[in-house]
């Protein structure tokens, strides 16, 4: 048997489990630990479970992110967020701005002040969203939504349109995140009337989740290219707003991305040679 340290983290409901031992989840078994953990019935329960390896390119460390299904991903806005907080609180690092390797490439990271309860505002520069061209009618939701594909260093398909009414995510999102090879986080964006934006998401590998960082940059930038929003955009998810700050050309803007990240548990969990105890 094998005892699990790990820690708990959420980002406006965008929760994941995070394990600093190097060690963690080693082996062809990983991807299934990694969804019995996920599991919210059978398990800890979280949207994905993230490991520091040891860095290759002097960043604090690599980050390896499971989805809840147990699939790989290249990266995660709030998974970031939420990490760098961990390794802050955590002593592994002696600064506040930490520098972590993805495979979407590498990012730094802003940690806040810790307070001694509530939430740490953590900010990350998540690189370039690279948009593809605007589409017309947008699959599944038709004429009245834009769809563009976006890359933030892991795959989005953004559909911007006039209202979120009658869109139901748990529908459209499983239609279309298999339409790309791979899979891709599905985006359904609209204005919020004062210069910000709503979001619902259907995540690769996890489904609704509450929020998306990631995909909050992938939205901003496509309905900034497409004239609806400005620089700075607030971009109301389910589970809370996260700020977008976006600089540079319309089809390939940087982002970076600002919200709340806290600690929920520290856990140990046990591991049999047939999975979870």
């Amino acid at each position: 048997m094998t005892i699990l340290s790990l820690l708990k983290y959420e980002a406006l409901g965008n929760d994941f489990l995070i394990a600093l031992d190097p060690h963690v989840l080693d082996g062809a078994g990983a991807p299934a630990v990694a969804a019995a953990l996920c599991d919210r019935h059978r398990g800890v329960g979280a949207d994905g479970i993230i490991v520091v390896r040891p860095p290759s390119n002097g960043g604090a460390g690599t980050m390896e992110l499971y989805n809840a299904d147990g699939g790989r991903a290249e990266t995660s806005g709030n998974g970031l967020r939420c990490l760098a907080l961990a390794l802050v609180d955590s002593g592994a690092v002696a600064s506040r701005q930490v520098v972590i390797e993805t495979g979407g490439g590498v990012v730094t990271a802003a940690v806040g002040p810790r307070p001694e309860f509530g939430c740490t505002d953590v900010t990350v520069s998540m690189g370039t969203v690279t948009l593809g061209r605007p589409e017309r009618p947008a699959p599944v939701l038709g004429e009245r939504f834009e769809s563009r594909t976006a890359e933030v260093g892991n795959p989005h398909l953004v559909l911007v349109g006039p209202s979120l009414e009658g869109v139901e995510i748990t529908i459209v999102g499983p239609q279309l995140e298999t339409t790309r090879p791979g899979g891709q986080n599905v985006e359904v964006v609209a204005p919020d009337g004062g210069g910000g934006l709503e979001l619902v998401v259907w995540e690769r590998g996890a489904g609704a989740t509450e929020a998306c960082g990631s995909g909050s940059c992938a939205a901003a930038a496509a309905a900034r290219a497409a004239g609806i929003v400005g620089d700075r955009v607030p971009v109301a998810n389910p589970g809370g707003t996260l700020i977008v700050d976006l600089a540079g050309s319309a089809s390939a803007p940087s982002a970076t991305l600002t919200g709340p990240a806290r600690r929920v548990a520290r856990l140990e969990v046990e591991v049999g040679p047939e999975g979870l105890r």
